[in-house]
């Protein structure tokens, strides 16, 4: 079995826990410097994650952005972006939203199996659909196969609030990425980060707070939450270097070859 997808799990949420309010326009949690930052951990990462919800209700495009850094996933043989996964219920997906129409990575649609046949109808050739479990789809379930199928070796999770509380309470997460912006919320039908379930971390088993970053007017709260946290630096240091090496070494090749 392949090891599975070294995973993060990114999200930003007001003072009092709220992911965004319950208008339909999205609530910006963070400011143009984290959401850099953000770019700049996409662009680590073989595979972006966000529930079919997330979906249906902001229409994300889940790129990145910078342009040196797509130039950088390129020199390494990856595509521009991340893969984008998604995981639905129900099937319920446009074929024509920007999760499917942007971008030049691969896209994977995850249902339950009943559905797969109908998923695959639906999206037509702008997504990979895979059936997985009877009733629902687990994140461990998923996870296995990103690793195992696909040859995901890291995959950055980026909401709504049910995945967050799938992938959290199911121990599936390296490291939090958490920023906490300078406001609350208060709206009893927003969206919060997580819902009930039972975490893994309780006040017996304290999470680690590895690292905190004042961005702006934003704070950002790095926990690892496992013991293989700091992996991707490592993985992402030597992609760096063999980049690097690649390049000096074609560098080197049109040199001999100019008269």
């Amino acid at each position: 079995m392949s090891e599975r997808p070294y995973v993060t799990l990114s999200c930003a949420m007001s003072i009092d826990g709220y992911l965004d309010s319950a208008e339909p326009a999205r609530l910006a949690m963070s400011n143009a410097a984290d959401l850099d930052r953000v770019d700049a951990v996409r662009a680590h990462h073989d595979a972006i994650m966000v529930g079919a919800s997330t979906v249906r209700r902001d229409n994300p495009r889940l790129l990145v952005r910078d342009a040196a850094r797509r130039a950088r996933r390129l020199a390494t043989g990856r595509y521009e972006s991340p893969a984008k996964v998604t995981v639905t219920a129900s099937g319920e997906l446009s074929p024509d939203a920007a999760f499917f129409t942007t971008g030049d990575g691969p896209r994977i649609v995850y249902c339950p199996r009943e559905r797969a046949t109908a998923v695959r109808d639906r999206l037509g050739d702008r997504a990979t659909v895979v059936g997985l479990g009877e009733d629902c789809v687990t994140m461990a379930a998923l996870v296995e196969h990103l690793g195992a199928q696909e040859g995901v070796r890291s995959l950055m999770v980026e909401g709504g609030g049910t995945v967050l509380t799938q992938f959290l309470s199911a121990d599936l997460v390296d490291e939090l990425h958490l920023v906490v912006a300078p406001f609350f919320v208060g709206e009893a039908r927003a969206p919060r980060v997580v819902g009930p379930a039972a975490y893994p971390w309780t006040a017996g088993r304290r999470a680690h707070l590895a690292d905190t970053r004042q961005i702006g007017d934003v704070v950002l709260l790095r926990y690892a939450l496992s013991e293989r946290f700091g992996m991707l630096d490592a993985r992402e240091s030597a992609t760096g270097a063999e980049a690097l090496a690649a390049q000096a070494a074609d560098a080197e090749a049109v040199t001999a070859e100019l008269p």
